[in-house]
């Protein structure tokens, strides 16, 4: 009894020497996590502590206890009710409370002995939590323009505080005005957890610039990140105000080409249904916009529309020209004249529009229409017209032969033929000359197989050509010369030799001629003296004979065979000498 007196004295003394800090501190705790409460944040050393005890106000003014710890002794748990397990003490004091509440929401107090004094240091605990998630809800099928609607609802759920919701377009937030922005929002209570749901409604009386608008909502909580809902995109609908008729075709839009009128409805949903209005005639297509006029003419040319079938008098029209291009050049082909007579030019045009006229002779643009009153040789080649009308053009063309008035120099129209094909050696022994010569009419166009300096080319004259090349060939080869016209093409050839070549067979030559002359002098020289040589045996015998004769008393006719004999012997050696 005596003890359990002096405990209570010692109790009653401790209540009366009790000093508590003024202020309170607030200490924020996340839902679900655990939370630290600070205990005198170093005011009181911790080798100077005595007793650390921790207790909570439990409401009406009534403490609760829920550990305890002396110095150099183990912390002691006396924690009996929703904090049994979920307390603990930090090494510096500081109480740890672990998955946290909203009903720890309320006042933590460390009571310090130090010696003579106790002090107690009161912390306030909050409990915060972001919402679990935000999204739309309810949301509108479609959005009539100009009417009131409901778009849907933004719900922000279990948060503490309660969330508070945005409502953005395209990322901008949207104010209630009371004319087309309405916003209405509510907050319901867990009475299990305390959490919150918060509850957003957006009413919307929509425009046509809303077409394709994004509608998020979005919530910034006291703690964590902000949270933005998925987009929603809604269907506007209304009304078409304006049609328009579109033409699809080449440009420019020519006969023979395909057509297709188009008629575009501003309308949401757009019709699928039209009247198409073509020269008179009504033409209904049903689930297309489109309508194909194929191969258009000149007469295609004219006033189109359409128009919506519900409504008729929603119309749009465009006026349509297909344009063309005629010309007749007259005459055309080829055309064969006298020198000195006349050719009358007539170029006849049919047009859509407005046209040019550009002339050229043998591609050499003319600076006007070309006239003859009297036709020389300079008239003769190729005229050709361009017609444009934009991007139309025309052409036509004819090949005027202007010839000599005598019939029998007059040349025939046909295909070229060379007449020769030759070459000669250049004054300077340095180049070839290969020259091609060609009849044919009209002029016909000369090329050769290999390239060379063109000489020259001599006037197209009674229906004759004459072209020159100059060529160095380094080897030996084959050259061809073609002429052609539009009657046909002729080509011959002829062997060149490189100059090397004809060096060195020019002095063969001339080695040769000198062996041959010497030759034919031996000979000559030979039979000289074989000639020589029989005739002074004929005189030595003729000596003897006639000796001998006067000696044996023989007769002289048999010596006179013998001198003719001898006699046509060397004569015809003589014959041969002179050979």
């Amino acid at each position: 009894m005596h003890l359990l007196s002096a405990s209570c004295v010692c109790a009653l003394l401790i209540t009366v020497l009790v000093r508590q800090v003024s202020g309170l501190e607030t200490v924020i705790g996340l839902h679900g996590e655990t939370l630290e409460i600070p205990c005198n944040n170093g005011a009181i050393k911790a080798e100077d502590i005595l007793i650390t005890k921790w207790k909570y106000d439990k409401g009406e003014g009534l403490p609760g206890d829920l550990l305890v710890k002396q110095k150099n002794q183990n912390v002691s748990i006396s924690a009996t009710d929703e904090y049994k397990g979920r307390v603990s003490m930090a090494a510096n004091s500081s109480l740890l409370l672990s998955e946290a509440k909203l009903t720890d929401q309320r006042t933590f107090t460390c009571m310090v002995v130090a010696g003579a004094d106790i002090t107690e240091y009161p912390v306030n605990v909050v409990i915060y939590k972001a919402p679990s998630n935000l999204e739309i809800s309810d949301k509108a099928e479609e959005i009539e323009i100009g009417k009131r609607t409901k778009l849907g609802k933004c719900v922000a759920q279990d948060a503490n505080p309660a969330a508070e919701i945005t409502w953005l377009k395209n990322n901008k937030p949207l104010v209630a005005d009371g004319k087309g922005i309405f916003i209405k929002a509510s907050v319901l209570v867990d009475p299990v957890t305390g959490l919150t749901t918060t509850t957003s409604e957006l009413e919307y009386s929509a425009e046509k610039e809303d077409m394709d608008a994004q509608f998020t909502c979005s919530t910034q909580h006291a703690v964590g990140a902000e949270l933005v809902s998925s987009p929603v995109i809604f269907t506007i609908t209304y009304s078409t105000e304006n049609i328009v008729l579109q033409v699809i075709a080449q440009d420019p839009l020519v006969e023979g080409a395909n057509m297709t009128l188009k008629c575009v409805a501003d309308g949401n949903p757009a019709p699928t249904s039209f009247n198409f209005h073509i020269q008179g005639e009504v033409v209904k297509v049903e689930d297309t916009d489109s309508y194909t006029i194929t191969k258009v003419s000149r007469d295609t040319t004219g006033e189109y529309k359409c128009s919506l079938i519900d409504n008729p008098t929603m119309e749009a029209s465009k006026d349509i020209t297909v344009k063309y291009l005629d010309i007749n050049l007259n005459p055309s082909g080829n055309i064969v004249k006298s020198a000195g007579e006349t050719l009358d030019i007539t170029l006849q045009i049919d047009a859509s529009g407005e046209s040019k006229v550009s002339w050229t002779k043998d591609n050499l643009k003319l600076d006007k229409e070309p006239k003859f009153t009297k036709v020389t040789y300079a008239d003769s080649g190729r005229y050709e017209c361009e017609v444009t009308m934009g991007l139309l053009s025309r052409k036509a063309s004819f090949e005027l032969v202007v010839e000599d008035v005598s019939e029998e120099l007059r040349p025939v129209a046909g295909a070229p033929v060379i007449r020769q094909l030759s070459k000669q050696r250049g004054e300077d022994g340095k180049h070839e000359v290969l020259i091609c010569e060609a009849e044919g009419s009209p002029k016909p166009s000369v090329s050769w197989s290999i390239n060379g300096t063109s000489l020259d080319e001599s006037p197209f004259v009674n229906g004759k050509i004459t072209h020159k090349i100059a060529v160095v060939p380094t080897a030996n080869l084959t050259v061809s010369c073609t002429v052609s016209n539009d009657f046909g093409v002729d080509t011959k050839n002829i062997s060149v030799s490189s100059l090397f070549e004809d060096v060195r067979v020019d002095k063969q030559d001339q080695l040769e001629d000198s062996d041959q002359t010497k030759l034919v002098v031996g000979v000559v020289v030979g039979l000289l003296v074989a000639t020589l040589v029989i005739g002074l045996a004929y005189w030595v015998y003729m000596k003897k004979s006639k000796q001998g004769s006067w000696k044996t008393g023989e007769k002289e006719n048999g010596s006179s065979e013998e001198e003719k004999k001898l006699e046509e012997k060397v004569e015809e050696n003589s014959q041969k000498a002179e050979v």
